[in-house]
């Protein structure tokens, strides 16, 4: 079978994209330095350790290997951390990714699937989100996936480096079937923090600003299911291997849910209350991230089966309560 370099695939969106690319007939190669990840995620192929920083350690990968396709998962996240130390993300997110994509082009590994972010649009007030909007990061996570992508438009005219990006909404869910789900320390997302609250394993939910210009005060997101997003990358690499000229998707469903939204779908799944209290706006927080397009659906086929807030909760919930590794 043919093998996929998976960086981060340690990782929560990267341990499913393994099972994805598992289930689609490739060997999906992790490569994490298991900084953020979970060893135990590594379940559907074999696990190299290593840094993005490591040059040489990502050209024994790719010598050993020969990867027909590079998907590329790992980053730093959190817009906290990256409003508070922006020099972090600029050396992990980008000078990371640039090492990565030599290596990629010295090796011959012309097909890249990069997980980029509907961050890098920024604040636009009062539109859905497509692919030609503006990019106007408001803080050093989006600013660095945005510099990425356009590491990527160099290296295809230089090297024919041809590249999938998708930019991501919110991710939430889990692997229906509990192999892996979700974990991170310390979890910052706002699903499993949510469920984390009804579980006492936290005190309460702090709903991070209360004075968004939106029906309830709070912000707004669009959510997708992990396997959903996968699948879509998936998708992305047999648009690659058909020949296909380089694209940009957006991953969303079309359809906003404020915080306070998702509370209540809390609540209602898993039939328990949900403690929570306000806090103010956090730094680098858009008010509205809703995707508007169809691209993904009309050119690659996607559509999001499991994305349905409740379903998405359920999930989360399962692995919440049964998830097999450390939490």
């Amino acid at each position: 079978m043919s093998a996929v370099l998976v960086t981060g695939g340690a990782g929560y969106i990267g341990s499913h994209a393994c099972k994805a690319l598992k289930a689609a007939g490739f060997t999906p190669v992790t490569y994490d330095n298991l900084a953020t990840g979970w060893e135990d995620a590594v379940r559907f192929g074999p696990f190299e350790r290593g840094d993005l920083a490591d040059r040489d350690r990502l050209d024994q990968v790719f010598a050993r290997w020969q990867p027909v396709a590079v998907m590329h998962f790992a980053a730093l996240s959190q817009v906290g951390e990256a409003m508070a130390k922006p020099g972090l993300y600029w050396r992990n997110n980008v000078a990371g990714s640039l090492t990565l994509i030599e290596a990629a082009a010295a090796a011959g590994c012309l097909r890249f699937v990069f997980s980029s972010t509907c961050a890098t649009y920024g604040e636009h007030d009062n539109i859905v989100l497509d692919e030609d909007t503006p990019q106007l990061p408001l803080n050093a996570y989006g600013a660095s996936k945005r510099a990425v992508e356009n590491i990527l438009r160099d290296f295809e005219a230089a090297y024919g480096l041809r590249h999938v990006i998708f930019r991501y909404f919110n991710v939430a869910g889990a692997d229906p079937e509990g192999e892996v789900g979700e974990c991170h320390r310390p979890e910052t997302h706002l699903i499993p923090v949510m469920l984390e609250a009804i579980d006492g394993m936290r005190p309460a939910l702090t709903i991070h600003g209360t004075d968004y210009p939106t029906p309830d005060g709070t912000c707004i997101r669009d959510y997708v299911h992990v396997c959903d997003l996968v699948d879509a990358h998936v998708l992305g690499l047999r648009w690659l291997e058909d020949g296909k000229p380089s694209r940009v998707f957006n991953l969303g469903t079309g359809k906003g849910f404020s915080v306070r939204e998702v509370v209540d779908a809390s609540r209602a799944v898993t039939n328990r209350d949900v403690p929570f209290n306000e806090g103010p706006r956090r730094a680098g927080d858009a008010t509205k991230l809703v995707s508007g397009s169809t691209r993904a659906s009309q050119e690659l086929g996607w559509e999001p089966h499991r994305s349905t807030m409740a379903q998405m909760i359920e999930d989360a919930w399962r692995w919440h309560r049964h998830g097999p590794y450390e939490k």
